[in-house]
């Protein structure tokens, strides 16, 4: 009896884990940040990297999109930490049309893939240098659901389940009646 019930907590707990979408669940092992292929990208060339961030720009090419990224630091799920460090950005490099109105600027974007090249573009009026990462497999986060927030409150009775119940009869005071 006792090993069923190690077993039915063990399920539980498995299924309460948090899982790495399929498409980004390869992550290569000692995978490089960013800050070390910004040191040096002509050494990295080819290698696979998991990378995430907040999408910033995306730009359609005529045969590629680029969509350019502030990186942020991966949770155990390989989602981006909306909190998280940045090492600086990058770009990442589909094959084809990406839509810019669903990587729209904001939303966290996971990706798979290998380091291409290195590119220089303008951020503001500073010349900053991009390692182009050459796509395999994404995971584009879903939005988070915001919460809704009433214009006016409920009225004052629709907390109280006695609202006109006398306050010496009623029978429940809440935790600090006198």
């Amino acid at each position: 009896m006792n090993r069923l019930r190690y077993i039915l907590v063990a399920i539980f707990l498995t299924g309460c884990a948090s899982q790495v979408p399929l498409p980004i669940s390869q992550a290569p092992p000692g995978n490089l940040t960013l800050t070390v292929v910004q040191a040096g990208p002509e050494a990295f060339v080819g290698t696979t990297v998991r990378w995430g961030g907040v999408i910033t720009r995306v730009e359609n090419k005529a045969t590629q999109t680029w969509v350019e990224l502030v990186s942020r630091q991966l949770k155990k799920n390989g989602q981006p930490s909306i909190d998280g460090k940045s090492d600086g950005r990058f770009i990442a490099s589909f094959q084809g049309f990406a839509d810019p109105v669903v990587y729209e600027t904001g939303r966290l974007l996971t990706i798979v893939g290998t380091i291409d090249t290195q590119t220089t573009r303008a951020i503001g009026e500073y010349a900053y240098s991009f390692p182009v990462v050459t796509v395999t497999s994404s995971y584009l986060w879903p939005l988070e659901a915001e919460p809704v927030h009433h214009e006016h409150p409920p009225p004052w009775w629709y907390y109280d389940p006695w609202p006109f119940y006398p306050w010496s009869y009623r029978p429940y005071r809440g935790p600090y009646h006198w």
